[in-house]
């Protein structure tokens, strides 16, 4: 984590807490090794945040993940900044004749997963609590448990996003 321990150094006093939580949620504990970096780097592409995305991105290729699982964590955090507004949009306005009308979305790089569709889920359900979609964060939860993932995956996965959306403001603020 030598990228990702350089940024954690830089956070200002304020993001003490911050600091601590990254380097632990990084560690695989019910989440696989790729489960864990994908859905951080998902994360941090959703954060908007280069320099942290860049770290996760670079740890994560030297701990071994996937350039698969790397592209689907792209993928989520691109798809999901599409659908997360459109399905938000939706839900918030709360009216029957919106939810009858067809998205005319292309959604297809949500089937055609490059290394797993489980954890692409997961990534996606991760980025969809980071851009507070209701609608899709439930939808996600669903297809991830009936995938073989526990309630306890899944939460982990959101104090990684919690942990995530925290480091890239702290970013920010110095």
């Amino acid at each position: 984590m030598e990228n990702t321990d350089k940024l954690r150094d830089s956070f200002p006093d304020a993001a003490r807490d911050i600091k601590i939580n990254l380097q632990n949620v990084l560690q695989p504990g019910t989440l696989n090794l790729e489960q864990t970096w994908g859905v951080a780097v998902a994360c941090a592409w959703a954060a908007r945040n280069r320099q942290l995305t860049h770290a996760l991105v670079a740890d994560a290729k030297a701990k071994g993940v996937s350039d698969a699982v790397l592209e689907d964590a792209k993928a989520a955090a691109v798809m999901m900044g599409m659908n997360n507004v459109y399905y938000r949009f939706r839900h918030v306005m709360g009216k029957e004749s919106y939810e009858q009308k067809p998205a005319r979305l292309r959604m297809l790089r949500l089937k055609q997963v490059a290394s797993n569709q489980v954890d692409f889920e997961l990534f996606s359900a991760a980025v969809s609590a980071i851009n507070f979609c209701e609608a899709c964060l439930k939808s996600h939860e669903h297809v991830v448990l009936e995938g073989g993932l526990t309630e306890d995956q899944v939460h982990d996965a959101i104090r990684i996003a919690a942990t995530i959306n925290a480091a890239a403001v702290a970013l920010e603020a110095i």
